[in-house]
């Protein structure tokens, strides 16, 4: 089941629930708040609006029939490109723990009013959008990149490769903490110093959340040729980005 509530052409919202009259409710109010929203009952519905339209954020439910939020999570993320806020009845530590590893930029727990739903909706537009205008062409020109250890990030592409050519594909969040880490190399920085540069201050975060970051990001890294030991655990304080990186 697919269908679409336009209230204006702005923003786009695709809520993903198979409980149809929660599916409603929250169209309707993110509706009258500006927003144009698609909303789809499960992961082939999500996926056949994905095809056809834009998207900005999916509101993705933890729990559904098929193919469930986690695993969903996980694909979007895979592909890096578009924000992910997971609500669930499931509301304990490592409920958020674990939908943070797998790639969502915020965890809701239900029963949540519309109005937290919707700062949340916002937070996390901000940050993507605050991260699309640092790696937008501007004074620092079209073709910035960093380098380090072999490894290259370009910024406008928004794309990682390893020493030996691999693409390694990097959610939101990942490229986010990345940067951060690329910005200020061969220092530590504090946990909150990187949840406020990765993320801005007005980051929703979970005791963890930035653990859960640079564990999937170190995982990455070290998959590849060239990624071991780059970013190292300072105990007590926080990480250190240790390879020399060169802004190109």
């Amino acid at each position: 089941m697919t269908d679409v509530l336009s209230a204006a052409p702005h923003q786009t919202i695709l809520i993903v629930d198979d409980d149809p009259e929660l599916r409603r409710l929250m169209g309707e109010f993110l509706g009258r708040h500006g927003y144009d929203v698609a909303l789809a009952a499960d992961a082939p519905a999500m996926d056949a609006i994905l095809t056809d339209r834009r998207v900005d954020l999916v509101v993705l439910d933890l729990m559904m029939p098929g193919e469930d939020g986690l695993s969903v999570c996980r694909r979007l993320a895979s592909a890096g490109k578009t924000p992910v806020v997971m609500l669930s009845a499931a509301g304990e530590e490592t409920d958020r723990i674990v939908g943070l590893e797998v790639g969502a930029d915020d965890y809701i727990a239900k029963p949540c009013s519309p109005r937290e739903l919707l700062a949340r909706i916002r937070a996390v537009l901000r940050r993507a959008a605050d991260r699309d205008d640092a790696s937008a062409p501007g004074d620092r020109g079209e073709r910035e990149r960093y380098d380090f250890n072999g490894w290259r990030l370009d910024m406008l592409r928004r794309e990682l490769r390893s020493p030996d050519g691999v693409l390694v594909n990097l959610s939101s969040g990942e490229f986010a903490l990345l940067r951060a880490f690329l910005e200020h190399p061969q220092r530590v920085l504090t946990r909150d110093q990187l949840l406020d540069y990765a993320r801005g201050r007005d980051a929703f975060a979970y005791d963890r959340a930035v653990d859960v970051q640079v564990s999937r990001l170190r995982r990455k890294l070290e998959a590849t040729v060239g990624g071991a030991d780059l970013i190292k655990t300072v105990r007590n304080e926080g990480y250190v980005f240790a390879a020399n990186v060169r802004r190109v």
